[in-house]
Formats: structure tokens, C-alpha cells, sequence
């Protein structure tokens, strides 16, 4: 008995409603239809009118017919798409909701790191069955290949805001676009100028031609479409074997635009394509016959993500079939690694398809022997779990600068170096100065005033006072004594010589009228304090993190934070900040001062070169992240969101990670002369 014939049996004397209207529903409806009580039919785009025997109700018309089930008919993320939609209404009106597979559609999936509880064919017995066939048959998206966003969906609505983008508005959009396809499909695999050319005749739409939107969605689905490797070195090596390899897909697109696709992710070694929309039929009707009358009786198997259109479609064919998982469905099997509640908007959605196309890549992940959920190295660090916030972060600075009519902007060392490259990224220009900075050396020639001896001294040096003077304030003396205080003298005479080589190196630049913005990390205002005394502009601080706001506020300094005081108590970023530190920081050791010519002088190098090298990595893959998210996701959607960020950014303490380079760095704080190893971070 299968799993949805269990969960069926609880309903055969309650109403049931089926929620879709193509063509795997009819197949559904003569299945079920005799023994269950199947009262209507319902749809996102449609609450009237008859299909297949059965009445297209309203979702608030369940209700007065009773309805205890409700069965979606669909792709799994499109299931998933429609029980958020309805989700309220269901739960409210104690609705149960399953897909056609038998899943729970409301069942919270526990969140787990590794594929311990998952099974599935694996490669070497995808070798072994493939022997004694002639021919290998296999889908394209979501098993070939894969798109960078988390539903196929995601981009129409991409393809709805660049339309805005260029000024043209279609009402509803997304919704006419996917009634369009799904009236169509009920009769026919149509194309994709087709679906559009109906939905501008019905909805009577100018402005726009069908040719001018399907090259538009393709061009949006083209740019988001990468191999997945592994299933691509397994199906080469079929081709390489001797076998033949048909690409068999259900899908708008043409033969010719499928193998475009397929050029741009270098996948070249099969013998055909076969195109649903070329023949005018699909997976769960004819294709699968039309790749038989091609085989002339060589035997085949079919390799595919999908329960119904792959694995059943080309059994019923008397094609023996294997499924394996699409990047989605193992993203599912993991609990959705606790992101779930946080994917709302649609930047939310390219977020986690970008990192579901990377990290869950491979459909043989369950494989190993650990079975846990891996990151290679560094560069993958900083693409998955670093990126993502820090990005979020350089799209607030900007609106900040936009907000403030900013034209001045100081990246400060050591934490601006890859902040200021993502921004100029951004903007596209490179008028920003990454500003040499330090804690040392603002303090070193910003001092005036015993008060500010006090207050250096109120940061704890784990040392002794000599070793302070030594460190912090570049004095050194023979003699110990009880505080810093005491050397007041040596330090206001030393800060006088600092304070001329820092303006030295200061009226290097050129500031436009106005205040300056002066970034800088996680700090609760040290540095912007000090330098303060040593420009004529007022400083705007624009912050990650700012710590110690409350002891701050006799300083009067004008700050904006990512994290607003509001988000604190209830954000993990405490935990991971001092790594982000680490990763985000500048090949040069930290500046300590200047030069009577203004030249900056550095402190010795304590980190290796593989230390060096393990954080460029990561700076890498975050700036590549960067590019690709801002190609990817309209101008209009950048919007952060923190909760998400902060689930990705989690995981580096609960997924494997594989470069030992990165555990061997230190996080390392010169000023307090504090050093702390990463795997008790980590």
C-alpha cells in the first residue's frame, strides 16, 4: 500500500477537495473518483466553471461543503507554494493538506545536518543498472541541471519586475502568466511565445509582444541555470561507454533553446533531446512512447526527480526508471535546515536556491560515510555562510548613503577591505577611500586629555602597564609604574608627533563638502571618536554591529547600526561577529601609526601565509556570491533580510567543514593583546 493510500484511508467518509487543474489531476480523478468523495476542484488562478466532471469551487467554498482534505496536485516546490498560500485558511478551518506523494504538507520537518535517515539509488548502483541497458534516458531540470533559485516560479517574478523595470505594468502578471501555461498544457505541450501570445489575447494586453516576453523569461532562465557536475560526469560516462543518451524533458522551451542550455553548461556528450513542446505532449502522456518508437527495441532505463512525470510516467511506458533527488528535495529531507520560516520574498527564494545549487548540488550526498552535510573549503565558506549577510549589509549601506546624501565614505581599515570592493561593485564607480585606521592608531594621536587616558585604560590590556605603553601607545620606558595616568607627560608629548603624521596622510584626499561616512564594523565607536578630533567634517558613523551603545552616549557620537538596539536580544550575530572579523579582514597587518610623511607604518605580521590565503578564499566566494545575487535578483527585491542571514551564517557550527586551513586561524585582537584559536569559536 502506498503512502498516500494510508493517509487516504482515514478520509474515504469525509469530502476531499483536489487542488490543481492539469493533466495529472484528471489521471488522480479517475483513480479516486469511485471510492472517495472528491467534491470539487480548486486552483490559484480559477474559482469557477467545470473540469474534468467536477466543479471548480472557491477555497472558502470547502468550507460549506465540509471539506477535511485537501490533495495538491503538483510539483513538489509548487506544493509547497500553494500550502503557504493557504495555509492560514486551512489551519483555521481544520483542513488537512497532503500532496499527491502522501506528505504532509504542514508536517514540521525536524532540522538535521546529515542524510542519516536518507535512502535512495545510489551511483554505483546507477552503474550497475545501467550494464545491461542500451540506451540511458534522462530529465533535465532539477536532475541534468539547476536553476540558482529555490522554485521554478521564482522566475516569472523576476521576469514581472524586470518588465517593470523597463516601465511596462501587467496586472496580475504572475498569475495570468501561470493560468495561461496550465490552460494550454490541459490540451497540448505548448511553447513559450504560445502561453504568451494567449495570455496578451485574453487579457487583452498592449504594449508587448508574446516574441518580446518569452525571450525575456528565457534570457531571465537562461542567466540561472547551472550543471549539476556529478550527474553530468556520470551521464558522460554512460555517452563514453558506447550508449546513447536522450535528454527527455517536459517543457516550453524549444529542441534548439534546450540545447543552448545545455552548451552553457558544457554538456555536450548525448544524442538527443527530446522536447515535450516539440511534440506536443508530456511526460504523463505520450513522450514517453515517442522515446520508445525512437529506441526500436533497445533497452533503456529513465533517470529522473519527479515521483509522477519521471518514475511513474515511464513505467507505465514499460521503461524501467530511478529517481533521484532534485537539490529541493534534499533540501526538504534536511528540514529545510531551519530556513523555512524566513523564505518569503522573492530575494529570499535566490538566496536559498543559490545555496541549495552549491551545497546541495550532488544527488549523492547520502552517500558517504558520515553522511553529513559537507563544505569543501573556504572559498565555499565564505560563498554559503558568510556571504549572504555581509551582502545584505553593503545593500543597507548603500540606501544609508542614499538616505543621507552622503558623498563622502571612509572604509576603515581593517574591516573595510572587502566591504569598500563589494560596494564599488555596487555602485559601479570607485569614488570611496578604504581610510587606513586602527584602534592603536587612533588612539595613539587622537589623545587630548587625561579623561582620554582614562578611558583607554578602562579597556582592559591583559598585560602590565609597561607592556601597554608599549603596544597600545608605542612609548617605551624603563621604569614601571602603577597606571597609564602616571606617564600622562610621555603620552600627550608622544600623541602631538603622532597626531602630525596621521593629518599628513589625512590631507592626502580630497572630501567633497559635507559630512563623511565612516564605516566601520563591529565597535562601539573608538576610532570614529578619536578621528573626530582630527577632520574639520563631522563623521556619520554607519556600523554592522555597535557595541556598548549605553556607555557610548556621554561620547555624542552620531552613529547608524545594521542591528538597531531592537534586534540585539533576539539575533545569534554575538556569536559570529568575531569570525566575520577574521574573514572579512586585509592581507596588510594592522597600521599603527604614521611617519613624519605621513606614511603609514604596520605592525609585524603574526598570521601565516595560509592563514592569508584560507580568508582570501573565503573573500572570494563571497564577493563571487556578491556578483551573482546582484545579476540574479531585480534592484527592486534587494531587501534584507537578517533572520535568513542568520541561519546561513549558523551553519558553519553545524555542517562539516573540510579545510583544516580554517581552523588553524586565530582571531586575533592586538589592542587588548588577546588571541583566540577558531575551533573554540566554531
Amino acid at each position: 500500500m502506498s503512502k498516500l493510500e494510508q493517509i487516504l484511508q482515514q478520509y474515504q467518509q469525509t469530502n476531499i477537495a483536489i487542488y490543481g487543474l492539469g493533466n495529472e489531476t484528471e489521471k488522480v480523478l479517475n483513480e479516486l473518483d469511485a471510492q472517495y468523495h472528491i467534491v470539487g476542484l480548486l486552483d490559484s488562478f480559477r474559482d469557477k466553471g467545470e473540469l474534468y466532471g467536477k466543479s471548480i469551487i472557491p477555497l472558502i467554498e470547502t468550507v460549506q461543503k465540509n471539506v477535511k482534505l485537501i490533495l495538491v496536485v503538483a510539483r513538489p516546490g509548487s506544493c509547497k507554494a500553494i500550502a503557504r498560500k493557504i495555509e492560514a485558511f486551512c489551519k483555521g478551518n481544520e483542513i488537512a493538506v497532503y500532496d499527491v506523494r502522501g506528505n504532509d504538507l504542514y508536517e514540521k520537518k525536524s532540522v538535521v545536518y546529515d542524510f542519516k535517515n536518507v535512502t535512495g539509488i545510489t551511483k554505483a548502483e546507477l552503474v550497475q543498472q545501467m550494464k545491461g541497458k542500451d540506451v540511458l534516458s534522462i530529465d533535465l531540470f532539477d536532475t541534468l541541471i539547476m536553476r540558482k533559485t529555490l522554485y521554478p516560479t521564482d522566475v516569472i517574478e523576476i521576469v514581472e519586475c524586470k518588465l517593470k523595470e523597463r516601465g511596462i505594468h501587467i496586472e496580475n502578471f504572475f498569475s495570468r502568466r501561470l493560468e495561461s501555461e496550465k490552460y494550454l498544457s490541459q490540451q497540448t505541450a505548448p511553447v513559450l511565445e504560445q502561453i504568451y501570445a494567449y495570455m496578451l489575447e485574453k487579457y487583452a494586453v498592449t504594449g508587448v509582444t508574446a516574441q518580446e516576453l518569452s525571450q525575456l523569461e528565457w534570457q531571465v532562465d537562461y542567466e540561472l541555470v547551472i550543471p549539476r557536475n556529478e550527474v553530468c560526469q556520470w551521464v558522460s560516462g554512460v555517452y563514453n561507454s558506447g550508449k546513447e543518451v536522450y535528454i527527455v524533458s517536459d517543457t516550453y522551451y524549444t529542441q534548439q533553446q534546450l540545447v543552448r542550455l545545455l552548451d552553457k553548461c558544457k554538456i555536450t556528450q548525448y544524442t538527443a533531446v527530446i522536447a515535450s513542446c516539440e511534440y506536443h505532449t508530456g511526460k504523463t502522456q505520450r513522450l514517453f512512447e515517442i522515446l520508445k518508437q525512437k529506441l526500436q527495441g533497445k533497452s533503456c532505463m529513465h533517470i529522473g526527480d519527479d515521483d509522477i512525470s519521471d518514475i511513474q510516467s515511464a513505467e507505465r511506458a514499460g521503461i524501467s526508471a530511478y529517481k533521484i533527488y532534485s537539490g529541493l528535495d534534499l533540501l526538504e529531507k534536511a528540514g529545510y535546515l531551519g530556513l523555512s520560516e524566513f523564505m518569503q520574498k522573492l530575494s529570499d527564494r535566490i538566496k536559498v536556491g543559490m545555496f541549495v545549487s552549491q551545497l546541495l548540488n550532488s544527488p549523492f550526498q547520502f552517500e558517504t560515510e558520515e553522511k553529513k552535510i559537507m563544505i569543501k573549503d573556504a572559498y565555499w565558506l565564505g560563498y554559503l555562510c558568510f556571504a549572504p549577510m555581509i551582502s545584505d549589509f553593503v545593500i543597507w549601506f548603500k540606501k544609508q548613503i542614499q538616505k543621507y546624501n552622503i558623498k563622502n565614505i571612509w572604509f576603515c581599515a581593517r574591516d573595510g577591505y572587502l566591504i569598500k570592493k563589494m560596494y564599488d561593485i555596487f555602485v559601479r564607480e570607485n569614488q570611496s577611500i578604504y581610510f587606513l585606521t586602527s584602534r592603536t592608531a587612533a588612539i595613539r594621536a587622537g589623545i587630548q586629555s587625561r579623561q582620554d587616558i582614562g578611558y583607554i585604560e578602562e579597556m582592559r590590556f591583559s598585560g602590565t602597564v609597561k607592556e601597554q605603553l608599549q603596544k597600545r601607545l608605542g612609548i617605551t620606558v624603563k621604569e614601571e609604574k602603577e597606571n597609564l595616568i602616571s606617564y600622562e607627560q610621555e603620552i600627550f608629548n608622544h600623541a602631538m608627533v603622532c597626531r602630525d603624521g596621521y593629518q599628513k596622510y589625512i590631507a592626502q584626499f580630497q572630501t567633497n563638502n559635507g559630512e563623511i561616512a565612516f564605516f566601520d564594523f563591529v565597535a562601539k565607536g573608538t576610532c570614529q571618536m578619536f578621528m573626530s578630533r582630527m577632520v574639520d567634517a563631522h563623521l556619520k558613523g554607519f556600523y554592522f554591529l555597535r557595541l556598548e551603545e549605553e556607555q557610548m552616549h556621554d561620547k555624542n557620537l552620531d552613529i547608524v547600526s545594521f542591528y538597531e538596539n531592537s534586534e540585539k536580544e533576539n539575533s545569534v550575530i554575538f556569536d559570529d561577529y568575531y569570525i566575520l572579523e577574521t574573514m572579512l579582514t586585509s592581507p596588510m597587518p594592522s597600521v599603527i601609526y604614521f611617519d613624519e610623511n605621513g606614511s603609514p607604518v604596520y605592525a609585524e605580521e603574526t598570521r601565516s601565509k595560509a592563514d592569508i590565503e584560507c580568508f582570501q578564499k573565503a573573500q572570494n566566494g563571497i564577493l563571487d556570491y556578491f556578483k551573482t545575487y546582484l545579476k540574479i535578483c531585480p534592484d527592486s527585491q534587494l531587501i534584507e533580510n537578517k533572520k535568513l542571514d542568520e541561519v546561513l551564517l549558523a551553519l558553519i557550527h553545524r555542517v562539516g567543514i573540510e579545510d583544516k586551513t580554517f581552523f588553524n586561524l586565530k582571531v586575533e585582537d592586538s589592542f587588548f593583546n588577546r588571541m583566540t584559536e577558531m575551533p573554540s569559536l566554531i
